[in-house]
C-alpha cells in the first residue's frame, strides 16, 4: 500500500483514542478499518467531502454505519471468505474444548488437584451422534456442518429462512425454526451477523430453551448473547457449558471461575 499512495498507518497494539482516529482521517481518500473503528456520521464529518472509500479488514461490519455512508455515496468493503474455514476450526475447537472440558482438566492438573483416574472424573458430553443447532447457516455455519458430518451428528440449522436444498441435501441438514432448534441441540453454534435483530438473539427467555447439558459456542460477535444472563444460567446449571471466541465475554468468564461452569 506504501507503494501505491500515501498511507498514514496507526502501529499500536491497541486501537487509536477516538480523538486521534477522528484527527488522522482528516482529508482521507479512503480508510482502512478494524473492527474496533466506528465508523458513523462523527467519523465521516471528521473525514469530510474527500473521502471516496471505507474497506473494513473483518467479514462483520457491525463497526460501520452503512445507512450514513450510503447517504454520502461511499461505498464499504469487507472481507468475506477470508477465513471461513479458519472459522469454523475455531468454532469447532471451542466445541470439543468445551464437550471435553479440556481447559478444566488442564486447570486441575497445573493445581495439583489431580491423584489418579476415575470414571466419572471430569466425565463430559460425547460429541459424536449428537445434535448440533447451527444458528446462521452462511459460510461458516455451512463449513461447521461439513464437520459435524465427520463426527456423525444430527445437523439442525435455523436462518432468515431455509436455504434451497442444492444446498441443505448435501449437508443431511434440516431447517427448524430457533425455538425448536434450541431445546433438541445438544450443542448449539452461532454464525449470525451483529444487527439489531440479532442483538442479544441468545437471552434469558432463548436460555431457557436449551438443554441444561448442552454447550453454546459463540465464533461471531460477543453482543449476541446476554452476557449477564448467560453467566446466571452458567450459575444455575440451565446449559451445560459454553466457549466463546470474543473477548467481550470477561464477565462471563469470571461467573464460570466463580461457579465452575467449565467451557473454554
Amino acid at each position: 500500500m506504501r507503494a501505491a499512495c500515501d498511507m498514514d498507518l496507526w502501529e499500536d497494539e491497541l486501537p487509536p483514542p477516538r480523538d486521534e482516529l477522528l484527527r488522522r482521517v482528516a482529508g482521507r481518500d479512503g480508510v482502512l478499518t478494524l473492527l474496533t473503528d466506528r465508523v458513523d456520521d462523527e467519523f465521516l464529518d471528521a473525514a469530510g467531502p474527500q473521502l471516496k472509500v471505507v474497506s473494513n479488514y473483518a467479514v462483520g461490519f457491525d463497526n460501520i454505519d452503512v445507512a450514513a455512508c450510503a447517504r454520502r455515496g461511499i461505498p464499504v468493503g469487507n472481507t468475506p471468505g477470508v477465513l471461513t474455514e479458519t472459522t469454523a476450526d475455531l468454532a469447532w475447537a471451542l466445541l470439543m474444548a468445551a464437550a471435553r472440558r479440556l481447559p478444566e482438566g488442564d486447570r486441575y492438573v497445573r493445581s495439583g488437584s489431580w491423584k489418579t483416574w476415575g470414571p466419572l472424573l471430569l466425565l463430559g458430553p460425547d460429541v459424536h451422534g449428537a445434535t448440533i443447532g447451527i444458528v446462521g447457516f452462511g459460510r461458516i455455519g455451512q463449513a461447521v456442518a461439513r464437520r459435524a458430518q465427520g463426527f456423525g451428528m444430527e445437523i439442525l440449522y435455523h436462518d432468515l429462512e431455509p436455504l434451497p436444498p442444492s444446498v441443505t441435501d448435501p449437508l443431511g441438514a434440516t431447517y427448524l425454526p430457533l425455538e425448536e432448534l434450541l431445546p433438541r441441540s445438544d450443542f448449539v453454534s452461532l454464525h449470525v451477523n451483529l444487527s439489531p435483530v440479532t442483538r442479544h438473539l441468545i437471552n434469558p427467555e432463548t436460555l431457557a430453551m436449551m438443554k441444561p447439558t448442552a454447550v453454546l459456542v459463540n465464533t461471531a460477535r460477543g453482543p449476541i448473547v446476554d452476557e449477564a444472563a448467560l453467566a446466571r444460567a452458567l450459575r444455575a446449571g440451565e446449559i451445560g457449558a459454553d466457549g466463546h471466541a470474543d473477548n467481550a465475554v470477561a464477565a462471563v468468564a469470571a461467573a464460570r471461575a466463580l461457579v465452575g461452569g467449565h467451557g473454554p
